[in-house]
């Protein structure tokens, strides 16, 4: 062994700058570089699962004749899960470590995926896709990156979180025109066996380079000093309800859950689950609409990061006001661009809202630091939770609205004006309190 394999014993804390590591450790590149690189493919692979749904709305009315609404009700469920697991896993991260809670995710997301294949009922595909694949995912969640940066870096950390935040849009520009293509051309089926590929690959990545502390390899995080990695912590559920019923208490957490909900309603719940049918009404082919959807993932790579390097410089507040504001504008103007052919004023909008995706994660990742320290990866967690049941309401609603009217008009309208509200809950955040020094003391 080296001596750059010593890890140092627990318990030791040396006297070391920032950015440094522990004694003999030089390394070139700081390995947490090569955590977030884990991190971000690993994700990327898992994202198959949401560029999926999309895509299967029509082609499962079509064969098995299960209305929109019914089909909206799993994908639904499937985000609800999604974020009510996220705080259990950030608990459950601490308590046994990423490596293993990510890699049993894949396995569940996997099987949940391949189960599919032979449903021929509702309550079939609920269960594999609404059900597994919304447990799976959820271990997978944001609360994921929330954890990998909040142990690796120090330094960075908005940037990162924004990073790693572009990794599931990534990953929708890799399989949601793969995707599509499969749809048209060889079914849903075989679409369902290549998410379920996707997830396997990523196994073996986390299994083999994913580590879990900074201590574990003897180093300091990313721009901070070296210490010793904590005790595991037991008790993983009472300690994600503990943080919730803690975080409840105070008014930023009610806030900041109400303009996340907002936000999963206009992208994951609208957008990426009813842009594909909604453009196909106008008689745009499947396989076209797609694409667009996936130059929102290569766009939204752009914004994500720039707003995490703005989230290291302006406050997070005024940027996530900024960002609903301007998502509500675009959505007000989406049903009159619709059209059988992709024209500019469609490019725009794509390009316009790809900025704005999930550019609202750094600065909402930021804000639950500033408040809730240590718990801040849970509470985060609780926020996505909410993102996800926002998502879920409007995945149902929106097929619901669609059965009943024949058009998706009435919810791009609905969601733009509530992003005017999000926008205000964001900007009523009120920042924390420093403490005054006390002049008698000195």
């Amino acid at each position: 062994m080296t001596q750059t394999d010593v890890p140092v014993p627990a318990g030791q804390n040396t006297p070391q700058g920032p950015g440094q590591t522990a004694p003999g450790r030089t390394p070139r590149i700081h390995p947490a570089w090569w955590v977030a690189l884990v991190s971000f493919v690993t994700v990327m692979c898992a994202a198959a699962f949401t560029a999926a749904p999309g895509l299967f709305v029509d082609p499962l009315n079509a064969e098995l004749g299960w209305s929109r609404a019914t089909i909206g009700f799993a994908v639904g469920l499937q985000s609800v899960l999604y974020g009510l697991t996220a705080p259990f896993a950030a608990s459950l991260m601490d308590r046994f470590g990423m490596r293993p809670v990510v890699t049993v995710a894949l396995v569940v997301i996997t099987g949940g995926a391949l189960s599919t294949v032979w449903m021929s009922e509702p309550w079939q595909f609920v269960l594999g896709w609404g059900l597994l694949v919304g447990v799976g995912s959820g271990s997978m969640a944001l609360a994921f990156t929330a954890t990998v940066t909040g142990r690796w870096f120090v330094a960075r950390r908005g940037l990162v979180s924004g990073v790693l935040t572009a990794a599931t849009a990534s990953g929708q520009l890799v399989f949601l025109p793969l995707l599509a293509w499969i749809v048209e051309n060889q079914g849903w089926r075989p679409a369902s066996v290549t998410v379920a590929i996707a997830s396997l690959v990523a196994i073996p990545l986390v299994l083999f380079l994913l580590r879990d502390h900074p201590a574990d390899m003897g180093l300091a995080p990313y721009g901070g000093t070296y210490a010793p990695k904590p005790a595991p912590t037991r008790g993983a559920a009472r300690r994600a309800v503990t943080a919730l019923f803690d975080a409840a208490r105070t008014g930023p957490f009610w806030l900041l859950a109400g303009a996340f909900a907002i936000c999963g309603a206009t992208t994951n719940g609208l957008v990426r689950t009813h842009f594909v049918p909604g453009a196909h009404d106008h008689g745009m082919p499947i396989t076209v609409a797609a694409s667009l959807l996936a130059v929102i993932g290569v766009v939204d790579v752009i914004g994500t990061i720039g707003s995490g390097w703005l989230t290291d410089r302006y406050s997070p507040r005024v940027l996530l006001g900024v960002y609903y504001t301007l998502r509500g504008v675009a959505l007000l103007f989406l049903p009159s661009l619709m059209a059988p052919n992709v024209e500019m004023p469609m490019v725009f909008f794509i390009v316009f809202y790809g900025l704005d995706w999930v550019a609202t994660v750094p600065p909402t990742l930021a804000l639950c630091r500033e408040f809730y320290g240590e718990d801040a990866p849970i509470v985060f967690g609780w926020v996505l939770a909410s993102h996800q049941v926002g998502a879920g309401v409007v995945a149902f609603a929106g097929g619901l609205v669609r059965d009943m009217t024949g058009s998706y008009d009435a919810v791009w309208y609905g969601a733009g004006a509530l992003c005017a509200g999000a926008a205000l809950m964001s900007l009523l955040i009120r920042r924390v309190r420093q403490p005054t020094p006390d002049v008698s003391d000195a």
